[in-house]
């Protein structure tokens, strides 16, 4: 047995899962675990977020652990190890492995240089950087400044070095030119915010990424974060100092601020991932795919906020979490079972309609990571307190980020409880695969007409979103006049259900 099988056997290496239909990567929200401490089979080690929810990942063997492949925060491909466990720690110290021919270095890796993850670590034969040659930092320091001084227009013509600083000859990689790109004659100047080349820098791919997006050379900007890594300060330094043109006779105006500056100051980029990212792809595909029409109704939920009330009271609703979504989820499902075309989907490809015989009732909640839409698996054949048990349940998966991908699939219609916010109304966006959607108002004392006088009562407004491919105006208008009706006249969640 050669010495790399004997390794290959001895660490076990655990790849990032598919943890729910289809997705092809996931972030690493939160490392459990670090290098050196024993794991057991089934262990969960680390939470990942996926486009759905956020997954806690068990280990499947024992052992210590000898590596951990990504930072927390760092996106991974499903199918890439994160993970590397000693199943044998008392083994004694790895086996050398046998020689191999070296992996062709990468563009920007100079020679007898490993390439390591992107933007961490170095070669695993130092952790150190190669110091420059003392009299060639030199030269290049006073090259600098001899061109600096001349832009500035402070230093007379004729000073050693700024002739050949301001035209440098061309550098041809792989010549000795670019391995003596620092010596007098050759060197260019640094900008603000900027340093001479040097071996690949050290900078967390999101940074990476924002360097190519500004243009910015990493190779050319002096890093500040810890252990001489580039951070995102550094890169919009680098950039702004780029972009900044250079005026031969600087004129001081009071209070006139750095545009650019003080715009990339002001201003703050949020990464768009994980559920935050799948929503905006899911509503954009929703809302140019399904033809919405939405409808409103405004009704009198008087009775209805009286009966949640006597509900609270109830013996039979102890313990439970009785408000008004409940009633308007109950009366909603009676509106379906009242009107069951509108309970369906789209199938596109065999041009179908496909009437569902359950009703999967999703509530958009509002999490840290963004909206996610759980739902309530055959809510239609609840009865009112295994309702409120499953509201109540989801709702706090929901705030805990614990919602599983399963939770979020198969829903057929939705709710969204606009009202909460003190909102009126809305016209909501389809879950994608879904026929309606409602937007439940804030409940309002108003003037009404009731029994030919204008009183107080309590007012909400009702808004159903459908796919007009499947549920046309008369349908829709059905279901949302059944909605209200029981709303405004509980007493038909008995009549009707």
């Amino acid at each position: 047995m050669t010495a790399r099988t004997a390794n290959d056997q001895r660490f076990r290496e655990f790849k990032m899962p598919d943890v729910g239909e289809g997705l092809t990567e996931a972030e690493i929200l939160k490392w459990y675990v670090a290098v050196g401490d024993t794991v057991a089979d089934g262990q969960v080690v680390c939470e990942v977020e996926t486009a759905k929810a956020a997954v806690e990942l068990p280990i499947p063997f024992d052992g210590v652990v000898h590596e951990l492949r990504f930072p927390e925060g760092t996106t991974v491909d499903v199918g890439q190890v994160i993970i590397a466990v000693d199943t044998r720690p008392g083994a004694g110290p790895a086996a050398p492995e046998e020689s191999a021919p070296e992996p062709a270095p990468e563009p920007e890796e100079p020679q007898g240089r490993q390439a390591v993850l992107v933007g961490y670590g170095a070669a695993p034969s130092s952790t150190k950087r190669r110091a420059r040659k003392q009299p060639v930092q030199q030269a290049a320091s006073s090259v600098a400044a001899a061109v600096q001084a001349e832009l500035n227009g402070r230093v007379a013509p004729g000073v050693p070095g700024a002739a050949a600083a301001a035209a440098p000859a061309p550098i041809v990689p792989g010549t000795a030119a670019e391995e003596n790109s620092q010596a007098p004659g050759a060197a260019q100047a640094p900008g603000a915010g900027q340093a001479p080349a040097g071996p690949r820098p050290l900078a967390k791919p999101p940074v990476r990424k924002l360097a190519k997006d500004l243009g910015v050379d990493l190779a050319a900007v002096v890093p500040s974060g810890a252990d001489g890594i580039v951070t995102r300060e550094d890169v919009h330094a680098a950039a702004s100092a780029a972009t900044a043109p250079v005026a031969e006779e600087p004129v001081a105006v009071a209070g006139a601020p750095a545009a650019g500056a003080d715009l990339a100051a002001r201003e703050t980029r949020i990464p768009v991932k994980g559920v935050r990212k799948a929503t905006a792809q899911a509503m954009v595909a929703s809302a140019f795919t399904a033809p919405h029409v939405t409808e409103f109704v405004t009704v009198d939920v008087t009775r209805t906020m009286k009966l949640v009330q006597k509900l609270k009271a109830d013996p039979d609703m102890a313990g439970l979490r009785v408000n008004p979504l409940l009633l308007v989820a109950k009366a909603f499902l009676v509106a379906i079972k009242r009107n069951p075309d509108v309970n369906a989907s789209w199938d596109e490809e065999n041009q179908e309609i496909v009437r569902k015989g359950y009703v999967n009732l999703g509530i958009a909640a509002a999490t840290p990571r963004g909206l996610i839409v759980p739902n309530i698996k055959d809510a239609g054949a609840k009865t009112l307190p295994e309702l409120s048990t499953a509201l109540s349940e989801l709702v706090a998966t929901a705030r805990e980020g614990k919602t599983s991908p399963a939770d979020m699939s198969g829903g057929t219609v939705t709710i969204t409880n606009v009202g909460v916010f003190g909102v009126d109304a809305g016209t909501p966006i389809l879950n994608p695969g879904e026929s309606a959607i409602l937007a439940f108002g804030a409940v309002k004392p108003q003037p009404w007409v009731h029994k030919g006088k204008v009183k107080p009562r309590q007012v909400t407004t009702l808004a159903l979103s459908f796919d007009h491919r499947m549920v046309d105006g008369e349908l829709g208008s059905k279901v949302l006049a059944d909605t209200a009706a029981v709303l405004e006249n509980p007493q038909r969640l008995i009549t009707w259900g």
